[in-house]
């Protein structure tokens, strides 16, 4: 029971101190006649007791694991305003599905450099996976590409890195599209923060809230509410705006029965708006030529196609390779993304580049395997 609840206190967060509130004991002992009174004390080891055998389970699995791929992130805790970096190892086990563990979550002070970064993963790496390391997928930020440098010399010290470390560097695809629509979403940012202005003015208060739906019901607008978005993820500003659309009649009402709200949006700026939905929906990335449409999309196509091809060139080798490796696809589906991506020669040399790599990978791969079999022999004969 001391075990499910430190599971439990994990689960949700609690705090060590409810396993002595008495309501809490009162409702166990009603539950479980021999239930005995748990100190905050004693939950906190408990936890920790859980903690370390997860982490042994972790280790002992990954003893049989030969490639280990990691992704890592920082962020700051908005109520602790701690900054935090997770390090989660993906790998294939012996049924070919993919697996995924975090490996550590630790606390990295400002200013967070490279050197830090570098330092905080080598660390967590070196209880027994530094020799399988095989990538490491991050974002784009400065600070990242000095940690991942300076982790790919440390680690090819020891042993060397497939393709030469070509591929130990992967560019999160998510965290590129993030940036492409945020930079698009440039064009119409002063009236974001306006209507950003507006949901937060109407969700300030419940009073305020109920007001904003009683308009909405008048006027028969489906929905439940206005939601909140965070600033730095573009899907989250996205479904902000898609829902406060929904409601855009409601403002100017909202206006004319709250005497204090002043910032209402006009028709123009809900227009581009609309419009710029329309583009955030990444499916014209590809097909969407700049000069279609009026000069306020084709400045968010442009700006997005910039942001694209800005990054696109450092992290289509990993995706092309596995595009090709795909037997769905081989070939084909590379020749005609790489043609939409670049111009003909840009193409042709692009498509080299990636063949080229593929047969490096191979060549390792059969010289990794034919001296696993040659140390198999020759241990085999030593035997006899």
């Amino acid at each position: 029971m001391r075990e499910v609840a430190a599971h439990w206190i994990l689960m949700h967060d609690h705090p060590f101190s409810i396993l002595e509130e008495e309501r809490f004991n009162m409702m166990m002992k009603r539950g479980t006649p021999k239930w005995t009174k748990i100190s905050r004390v004693t939950g906190k080891n408990d936890c920790i007791a859980v903690y370390e055998a997860e982490k042994k389970k972790i280790r002992n699995l990954l003893r049989q694991v030969n490639k280990l791929s990691l992704t890592t992130d920082l962020w700051k805790a908005k109520n602790q305003k701690i900054e935090y970096m997770v390090i989660t190892g993906h790998w294939i086990d012996a049924n070919w599905k993919l697996q995924k563990g975090v490996l550590n979550f630790v606390h990295i002070p400002q200013p967070r450099r490279g050197v830090e970064i570098s330092a905080a993963i080598f660390k967590c790496v070196k209880w027994g996976v530094d020799n399988k390391i095989y990538s490491i997928s991050v974002d784009n930020a400065s600070n990242n590409d000095v940690a991942v440098q300076l982790l790919k010399n440390d680690l090819a010290r020891s042993r060397k890195l497939i393709c030469g470390g070509k591929l130990f560097h992967v560019r999160c695809c998510t965290h590129i599209l993030n940036l492409m629509v945020q930079d698009s979403l440039g064009e119409i940012e002063d009236i974001i923060e306006n209507i950003r202005d507006n949901v937060e003015f109407v969700g300030r208060s419940d009073v305020r809230t109920l007001l904003f739906a009683e308009i909405a019901q008048q006027l028969q607008i489906p929905g439940k509410s206005l939601i909140h978005d965070c600033r730095t993820r573009w899907n989250s500003t996205y479904d902000m705006l898609s829902c406060a659309i929904k409601f855009m009649e409601v403002f100017p009402r909202y206006q004319d029965r709250e005497p204090r709200y002043d910032c209402c949006s006009s028709d123009e700026e809900w227009e581009k708006v609309e419009k710029s939905m329309e583009i955030v929906k990444v499916k014209r990335l590809l097909d969407s030529k700049v000069n279609d449409g009026d000069d306020f999309i084709r400045a968010m196509v442009r700006r997005m196609k910039n942001k694209f091809d800005k990054y696109w060139g450092e992290c289509n080798l990993l995706m092309a390779i596995a595009a090709i490796l795909d037997p769905r696809q081989k070939m084909r589906v590379l020749e005609f993304v790489f043609s939409k991506i670049y111009s003909a020669l840009e193409c042709q040399e692009n498509i080299t580049k990636v063949k080229k790599t593929l047969f490096e990978m191979y060549e390792e791969y059969v010289s990794a395997v034919v001296s696993s079999s040659g140390s198999t022999i020759e241990s085999q004969h030593g035997a006899s």
